[in-house]
């Protein structure tokens, strides 16, 4: 965050977690992670804030604490006590409010200064007394935004909703912060409706902000029924993208014109809404879905000034979710596209083999992973497990190019498999694209009194693992060398071994091992503790297994796999 290493405190243990400070006389503290997340508070902040550590912690301490001078929850562009957070340094201030679990104001004087959490992450610690005696909110205990915004916080509020909804290109994580950002700020509840790829129409979310926290009604979410072209009702008008509108219960009071005029009369009577406003959300083609946002527990209505407001955040809402839909139907494509270019796996008598390919969690990182088997004269079979760098479609189609030429290198001529790999590399310079990636050539061959011998090279690739079927499992790290596409002259060496009847041999890319919350040591040595207890498991669930005892949480990447068990 451009902070200098010296800047703000120093605030970890040697396990990266913060310590616990000891509780002042007077004063809260608590500390908050990168993404103003509370970590730790000591017992005044408990006691002053009338909340938990459990209340407190993992929860975004903007979010949950600071208030504005009304008692509404304050737009995050608005909130001075963030910016150390986001530039270092050091603020203080007095006369601020936060909100205690009673739901009235605490007055504070504080002061916050960056500091860093452990593994360079920087961090902020708050401290924070009590300036005069806690008072209820203004509007008795409701909590939202004020009857009105001032032009300014509304300008505020609508920067802040571009900034944020297009931060993401995941349309689940943009409905969270559309919620987060309107709920309870402007309204009670929040009800998202969005067409399917089918046409149909879904209720996506149905939110309303209870006891502090933003609360999913899942009974009310699901499938809708389809939208009438001649309704009149404010609901269907605005999924037809005719027009924003405010409506109330007695709307849907008369005889419904469509069914899901019904629905919507339920939504009023179950949620208790007695003002609404109902906003189409427009993508830049086509209408994307609608918004509805209402108040329940407060008393004013909404007015036509909220309607504008309303309708300018839908509009800015269905630009991000446009864009979400528009990059999840590439991320499909190159999946899909990847998917086909994968092999059939070869049948091989006496040799059982299979295969998984797993794409990476997030929309942003379809891979260039993949695997291959193929026949080769003499009675030999040739494995391939691979990885091109980058996470895109062009990573995608490098590896439909790479794969595709060393299955004709390893078929031209009965060459070891270090020079199959060495024309391999020759060939990847001089493709249009900049290439790099990773591979393990194996050949594979039967030999007369039923042994079987494995010769491979390795070009810069995770070692195979090999198990035994007494569990005994070691890594074959020789015939290693460059990874292809460097451009620097490489000797690469051949590696020989014989493989030990009813033994498996699995082939991975590193999606199975890597993750950025522990080593590549640790990453390997689970994988070989985990294969070692599958060693005389069926193979077809070996694949399976791997993936769900070995891929951590945290994994941002593909992962491919290739797992044979040689006959006996």
């Amino acid at each position: 965050m451009g902070v200098p290493e010296d800047a703000g405190w120093s605030w970890a243990k040697n396990d990266g977690r913060p310590a616990r400070f000891i509780d002042l006389c007077d004063a809260g503290m608590y500390v908050v992670d990168d993404r103003g997340r509370i970590i730790e508070v000591n017992g005044e902040a408990e006691r002053l804030l009338g909340r938990t550590a459990e209340e407190l912690l993992g929860r975004d301490a903007h979010d949950l604490l600071h208030r504005g001078k009304h008692g509404e929850p304050l737009p995050w562009s608005r909130c001075v006590m963030r910016r150390p957070l986001m530039t270092g340094g050091a603020a203080h201030g007095r006369g601020d409010l936060m909100e205690r679990g009673d739901g009235s104001l605490l007055p504070i004087s504080w002061m916050v200064t960056a500091c860093r959490i452990g593994d360079g992450k920087l961090g902020a610690l708050v401290l924070f007394s009590e300036t005069e005696p806690a008072v209820r909110t203004a509007w008795s205990g409701e909590r939202g935004a004020p009857a009105s915004m001032s032009e300014l916080d509304r300008l505020a509020l609508l920067a802040e909703t571009t900034t944020t909804l297009t931060s993401s290109l995941d349309e689940a994580e943009t409905l969270r912060q559309l919620v987060h950002l309107v709920v309870p700020l402007l309204a009670d509840w929040a009800i998202v409706d969005l067409f399917t790829e089918g046409g149909g129409v879904s209720r996506a979310a149905v939110v309303h902000y209870e006891n502090g926290a933003v609360v999913h009604r899942e009974d009310l979410e699901g499938p809708m029924p389809p939208v009438p072209q001649g309704s009149s009702m404010p609901l269907s008008r605005a999924l037809r993208g005719v027009t924003a509108t405010i409506a109330g219960p007695e709307d849907y009071q008369g005889p419904p014109d469509a069914e899901i005029a019904v629905v919507q009369r339920k939504l009023f009577q179950a949620t208790g809404m007695h003002s609404a406003c109902i906003a189409p959300i427009r993508g830049v083609r086509e209408v994307v879905g609608a918004l509805t946002l209402g108040r329940s527990r407060r008393t004013e209505r909404f007015t036509p000034g909220d309607l504008l407001l309303v309708e300018d955040i839908a509009r800015r809402a269905g630009l991000a979710l446009d864009n979400a839909r528009l990059y999840e139907r590439q991320r499909r494509v190159a999946e899909t596209m990847q998917r086909h270019l994968l092999p059939q796996l070869p049948r091989v008598s006496g040799l059982e083999m299979s295969a998984c390919y797993v794409p990476a969690p997030h929309a942003s990182q379809v891979g260039g992973d993949w695997y291959d088997a193929f026949d080769l004269s003499g009675d030999r079979l040739g494995l391939v497990i691979g990885d091109v760098v980058g996470h895109d479609l062009d990573a995608a189609s490098g590896m439909a190019q790479v794969c595709n030429m060393l299955r004709a290198f390893a078929g031209e001529v009965e060459l070891p498999p270090s020079k199959v790999v060495d024309q391999l590399d020759q060939a990847v310079a001089r493709m249009t694209e900049d290439t790099m990636a990773t591979v393990v050539y194996a050949v594979l061959q039967r030999l007369e009194d039923g042994r079987c011998r494995m010769r491979w090279t390795n070009a810069g690739h995770p070692p195979p693992l090999l198990v035994e079927r007494d569990g005994r499992a070691r890594f074959l790290d020789a015939g290693s060398g460059l990874m292809l596409g460097t451009g620097i002259p490489a000797e690469r060496v051949d590696a020989t071994i014989e493989l030990p009847p009813e033994s498996i041999l699995v082939l991975y890319t590193d999606g199975l091992i890597e993750s950025p919350s522990r080593t590549l040591d640790d990453g390997m040595s689970r994988l070989r503790r985990h294969a070692a207890s599958l060693a005389q498991r069926p193979l077809s669930s070996v694949c399976q297994r791997l993936l769900s005892q070995v891929r951590p949480d945290d994994n941002d990447d593909d992962v491919a796999m290739l797992i044979l068990r040689v006959p006996c």
